[in-house]
């Protein structure tokens, strides 16, 4: 009916002529005393005969809509769709839609070419600065110093961007990073605990740890990176206290720790994309993209997040492992 409605629209010129015409005639004709009937029955005559021949231009017109809505579709991919051109003024806009086509499809595959390079320099810088960080921390593991501690701890920091860098790029990477598993929830969270164990100790803080029983099918290295986002993000904002991680009911692993906490006006904006709020303001140092990289993770693996907090009484994070099946390899 859409595509009808369109066709009149597209042919009421040729019809708005013919209703002209036949209201001329019908004039002419009363004023010269002849009977209109002759004016009317021969404008139903042409309006039938109209009709008949309307028809096979109508199924033209359809089968060229349902072309040009499937080109619609199918414009980021191909025109081998596209109808053919049946006056100039549409050859001419043909030639405009297959130019403008070949220039995107052109822009696209430079732009895919230059992310490639970037990644590939990223990927590589990442792993040689891996390779001094993991030396220093070798020589510092000789003495035990509050100085080496702290030093211990800034390059963990360190550690921690570089993956944070690694992960950016690779979330909008063309190529699979994932490798969908069966895996105990209790041995990821004990990796993400075993890399902050130290600052645990070194701002002694309480870590209260009740194994969660949950298996659950995901991507290791990913479900991991988030866990130790979210730590960090309570080791940063729990000056005193303790942190929590514990199960709920059905399939929901809880942080929860008894730091600053996040202000009402800013809870709802915290997974967005450099948004630091006022913690972040005061701190001058957040960036606004750990949370963000989590939620993103996390809706590939098709795992649900959220989060809980009241000011100067802590934060809770949510992460639900009861959505939608992943396919395990």
């Amino acid at each position: 009916m859409k595509i009808f409605f369109s066709y009149l629209s597209c042919r009421k010129r040729g019809a708005g002529i013919f209703f002209l015409f036949s209201v001329i005639f019908f004039v002419v004709f009363y004023l010269y005393g002849l009977p209109a009937e002759a004016v009317l029955y021969a404008a139903w005559i042409c309006s039938f005969l109209g009709a008949l021949l309307l028809i096979p231009d109508f199924l033209h017109f359809r089968k060229k809509q349902i072309q040009l809505q499937r080109v619609c579709r199918e414009v980021g991919i191909t025109l081998e769709h596209l109808p053919q051109a049946s006056r100039g003024t549409e050859e001419l806009y043909q030639e405009l839609l297959e130019e403008l086509f070949w220039q995107k499809r052109q822009c696209m595959d430079d732009s895919r070419s230059r992310y490639q390079e970037l990644l590939e320099y990223y990927t590589i810088w990442v792993h040689q600065v891996k390779t001094p960080i993991a030396a220093m921390g070798l020589i510092l593991q000789r003495e035990d110093t509050p100085f080496s501690r702290d030093v211990r701890q800034e390059l963990s920091r360190i550690q921690q961007y570089v993956d944070m860098v690694l992960a950016v790029l690779r979330l909008d990477s063309d190529s699979s990073d994932y490798v969908i598993r069966e895996y105990d929830l209790d041995d990821l969270i004990r990796q993400a605990v075993r890399k902050y164990a130290s600052q645990f100790i070194a701002k002694k803080l309480r870590l209260i740890y009740e194994p969660v029983g949950i298996r659950v099918v995901t991507d290791e290295k990913w479900l991991v990176f988030v866990l130790e986002q979210i730590l960090s993000n309570a080791l940063k904002y729990t000056k005193s206290g303790s942190i929590r991680i514990m199960a709920e009911e059905p399939r929901t692993l809880c942080i929860q720790d008894t730091g600053i906490g996040i202000a009402p006006e800013d809870l709802p904006r915290i997974f967005e994309k450099g948004y630091t709020g006022y913690n972040g303001r005061r701190d001058k140092k957040a960036s606004g993209i750990g949370l963000y990289l989590c939620r993103r993770i996390l809706d590939r693996l098709g795992h649900g997040l959220s989060a809980e907090s009241e000011a100067g009484r802590g934060t809770t994070i949510r992460i639900d492992f009861w959505q939608q099946e992943l396919e395990v390899e």
